[in-house]
């Protein structure tokens, strides 16, 4: 059965797209440039409440029981011959001349044109077509025999279960829907890149491209000048060659990325905000170049999509492998750092000599815990369509997560705040994890007010070698069979004579973004 799914659309830019006025469907005319005020108005993912229900109130007349049950609905007639022209009189100003090719398409046979169909519903919905919703949704059906209506996450998840393929030009005209948007999208989808994910689940994510933007060596600040943090802020924190640094989530939230050279390394903390996941990237990649990274605007089953600024390749953030441009199927992959969640003052006092990103970062925002996205935080509803799901957990239990030896691995925070020290195997490396309690958020949500909810846990791990270990008598000693003492350091446990065991790169998720991609996983305690 599939799983509802919450989906906002962004009402700050659709009205900042109206005040701009209407843009020709079609015309690749680029957005004015934004003043600052503009640039707070489009610089979230998500939007007000108000617009799902206004769009199901649109699709009143699209309803369950006008829909005919799947069986009795079949795809009429054989397959009719697909006309590329047909791209152009989707797009076109001309109300009556996109509707009939709606029309057309509804009625061609052919199911590979599902694609097409759930392209222009979002379009409408948006109101980058004219074409009314209620009319590409009566398309879909008609072409589908499936009963979702309005329901576009339903339509997404449907498909996405479906190996469906769209006809070809698909991905460049998708490109051009989206110019009323931001014509640089088009750099992004052309049938002329590689791709090895499908283009139809790439989603808009309601802002331009760095629309929500990175941080490039930002600033950093003594901990002593930083007056902005409170000692319960949660905080990345990154450690390169004695180099500590902190990165407030109460400021990354608004950016979603940063790319910081740590220790001489250069990194790129790659936040999805809507996965729960922050991941740290070592820059120099496997084919000898340093990529440094945006964000497309677009989403991938929820998933943030950045882009690396050298080649305009889009990579996937969790998995950091690049999805569609030019690197794709060269075999290049990005090294995954380790990086700890934890709060100000406990990161203080682990590393007296850190430093933390200043609040100047020459943007604008609202730097308050939970500001961004906490209502989104303390919810149970994810909010995009994510069609490849498991019940095991709850889907936004958040777990820890560690690819080694080619097995994806993930472990409940809730069980490593129980057990405190596990030791496992992951294929053939023997690892030690290391978890720590829950870290409870007090927030205040522009759209919501005061929130609270779970930003994750203190999690570390290790190779452990041979080893067994458990708890020690300080929260940063654990101790082996034999009783001895290893200390544990951000670079690795260190035991008697000056032992070492490395630390493993990891990072926490919800487990649903993390199930999304790696659907294989092995989850510790089950």
């Amino acid at each position: 059965m599939i799983k509802k799914t919450i989906y906002k659309v962004t009402l700050l830019l659709l009205l900042f797209l109206a005040a701009c006025g209407p843009v020709p469907v079609g015309t690749p005319t680029p957005p004015p440039e934004a003043t600052e005020a503009e640039e707070e108005e489009n610089f979230e993912e998500t939007g007000d409440e108000g617009d799902a229900q206004d769009m199901d109130e649109e699709m009143s007349d699209v309803t369950e029981e006008d829909e005919p049950p799947a069986e009795e609905s079949s795809a009429p007639g054989p397959a009719a011959a697909f006309d590329p022209a047909i791209y152009d009189d989707l797009r076109s100003t001309d109300p009556d001349l996109a509707r009939e090719a709606v029309e057309r398409l509804a009625n061609s046979g052919d199911l590979n044109n599902t694609a097409i169909l759930l392209e222009m519903f979002r379009a409408a919905q948006i109101g980058l077509v004219e074409v009314a919703p209620p009319v590409a949704a009566e398309a879909l059906m008609t072409l589908t025999g499936q009963p979702f209506g309005g329901d576009w996450p339903a339509w997404v998840e449907w498909y996405g279960t479906t190996d469906l393929v769209p006809p070809e030009g698909f991905t460049t005209w998708k490109g051009e829907l989206l110019i009323p948007i931001d014509p640089r999208f088009t750099d992004f989808l052309q049938d002329e890149h590689p791709v090895n994910v499908r283009v139809e689940e790439i989603v808009w994510g309601g802002v331009r491209v760095d629309g929500i933007p990175a941080l490039d060596n930002s600033p950093m600040i003594p901990a002593a000048e930083a007056v902005y943090m409170m000692a319960d802020d949660v905080v990345f924190g990154l450690s390169i060659n004695g180099d500590n640094r902190a990165y407030p989530l109460k400021i990354l939230d608004w950016h979603e990325m940063a790319n910081d050279v740590v220790g001489g390394v250069p990194v790129s903390l790659a936040y999805c905000t809507l996965c729960g996941a922050a991941v740290a990237y070592d820059g120099r990649a496997s084919d000898g170049e340093t990529y440094t990274f945006g964000s497309s605007g677009f989403l991938f089953r929820s998933n943030k999509l950045m882009y690396d600024r050298e080649t305009r390749t889009l990579w996937n953030q969790l998995t950091g492998e690049p999805v569609l441009g030019e690197l794709v199927d060269t075999g290049v992959t990005l090294d995954i750092l380790p990086v700890v969640l934890t709060t100000w003052q406990e990161w203080q006092n682990q590393h007296p000599d850190t430093l933390v990103l200043d609040d100047n970062t020459g943007f604008q925002r609202p730097y308050v815990a939970g500001a961004a996205y906490g209502d989104y935080f303390s919810a149970s509803d994810t909010m995009f369509p994510v069609w490849q799901r498991s019940e095991l957990l709850e889907d936004k239990s958040q777990v820890y997560a560690l690819r080694l030896n080619g097995i994806p691995t993930a472990y409940p925070l809730d069980l490593l705040a129980q057990e405190r020290v596990v030791n496992h195997a992951v294929g053939e490396t023997n690892v030690v994890v290391l978890g720590g309690d829950l870290l409870e958020v007090d927030g205040l949500s522009r759209r919501a007010g005061e929130v609270t909810y779970t930003a994750g846990s203190e999690v570390r791990a290790y190779d452990r070698g041979e080893l067994t270990f458990a708890p020690g008598e300080a929260a940063d000693q654990i101790m082996d069979q034999d009783g001895s003492v290893w200390q544990v350091t951000e670079d690795a446990l260190i035991g008697p004579d000056e032992q070492t065991l490395p630390r493993l790169g990891g990072h926490l998720a919800y487990w649903f973004g993390w199930f999304a991609f790696f659907p294989n996983t092995v989850v510790y305690g089950n």
